[in-house]
């Protein structure tokens, strides 16, 4: 039982009651791998595996249901405004792109700089659902399903260090042709977008950070090594699809406020993890959490010249806000936007501030770049 406890000590506070069920998921994990998901949507991904209905974003008139075969590419058309009869967010494509002889999907809309959106560890391109009609006006957007997570392929013996995650992200720049670009990353995205940019400086004009993994942060130094241990990594692979009620615990304590969790979100999240890999994704990317971070730190000055914008929630509980004061001192242009009441993912939680905010960044950079 404590070892079941301190797994959920990452993201619940007071954890006796939520691992007294997973300790129920021990015992029947063969049925809940079998148990059919009762949300229309859930069920849909899984059994298709390929198809999936994204919620529409609140206050956007942009369709985004997206059919997801490898052989098409599909495109969203935008909706004109009711009453004006103008288009209010351009239309949204799902393209693949082939990285390392894999596929590897990926969203793109919009038209000028490019703006480049990668995801955190919990999540893939859906994340930016509520963010990529507005920026798409003002940029090129492509938003990454990362290889090995989302409905990317899953490579064998997948190299799931920061700086190889980095190395892809750079590929799938080439395959896509964008030769320069505004990288956007959260979580563990916005450790990969740094390494990227500190083995590609002259590609990236600027970075935007959302709660980025970083070595200042002590979430993570601890129990990434519990998790991938022997003992654990064997039950966690086990448990499998019947953690998809933990992986929903755990995505309810990023909020800073529950209550602004929208209709279809958790399934939104959820929709992938029955596809096989997306746990051992999990505990590969863990495996060398520590040796990253000491990476990350020693590339940290040679991208110290890129204007940088660090965006956190106050009530953060998977990377630590008061590490933003140290992270900031490692560049020279670098301001920190602090969102009060705001958990992990303040492109969620407050859409409108954050898209906002970030569009207010690119505009000065693009000005200051013309």
């Amino acid at each position: 039982m404590v070892q079941y406890e301190y797994l959920f000590k990452i993201v619940i506070p007071k954890p006796s009651s939520i691992a007294r069920g997973i300790c129920c998921f021990a015992t029947r994990s063969r049925f809940l791998a079998d148990k059919p998901a009762r949300n229309d949507n859930v069920k849909n991904a899984l059994t298709k595996l390929h198809h999936y209905r994204q919620p529409e974003a609140r206050g956007s008139s942009v369709e985004t249901k997206l059919a997801t075969s490898p052989q098409t590419r599909t495109k969203v058309k935008s909706k004109s405004h009711p009453e004006t009869g103008q288009q209010s967010s351009p239309a949204i494509e799902e393209r693949w792109a082939t990285v390392d002889r894999y596929r590897m999907r990926y969203l793109c809309s919009g038209t000028g700089p490019a703006l480049v959106l990668v995801h955190g560890l919990l999540g893939y391109s859906f994340s930016w659902r509520h963010a990529m009609p507005v920026l798409a006006q003002k940029a090129t957007v492509f938003a990454v399903d990362m290889l090995g997570v989302g409905f990317s392929d899953r490579p064998p013996n997948l190299d799931c260090r920061f700086r190889a995650h980095a190395e892809r992200l750079l590929r799938f720049l080439d395959s896509v042709s964008v030769t320069s670009c505004d990288l956007l990353g959260t979580s563990h995205g916005g450790a990969v977008v740094m390494m990227a940019a500190a083995l590609a400086p002259e590609r990236v004009r600027s970075l935007i950070l959302v709660a980025p993994v970083n070595p200042w942060s002590t979430h993570g130094k601890g129990w990434a090594p519990f998790l991938t241990s022997s003992s654990m990594s064997w039950l966690i692979l086990r448990l499998g699809p019947g953690l998809q009620t933990a992986h929903d615990l755990m995505l309810r304590r990023l909020y800073g406020d529950r209550s602004r969790i929208r209709p279809g979100t958790l399934e939104g999240y959820s929709a992938p993890l029955r596809i096989t890999g997306a746990f051992k994704y999990w505990l590969d990317v863990m495996g060398t959490w520590s040796s990253d971070l000491r990476e990350l730190e020693s590339a940290l000055p040679r991208i110290a010249h890129i204007p940088t914008l660090l965006l956190w929630g106050d009530k953060d509980a998977a990377v630590s806000p008061t590490s933003a004061g140290e992270l900031r001192r490692q560049f020279t242009d670098c301001r920190v936007e602090m969102f009060d009441g705001v958990g992990h993912l303040p492109y969620e939680e407050v859409p409108e501030e954050f898209n906002s905010l970030v569009m207010a960044f690119l505009s000065e950079r693009h000005q200051d770049v013309s």
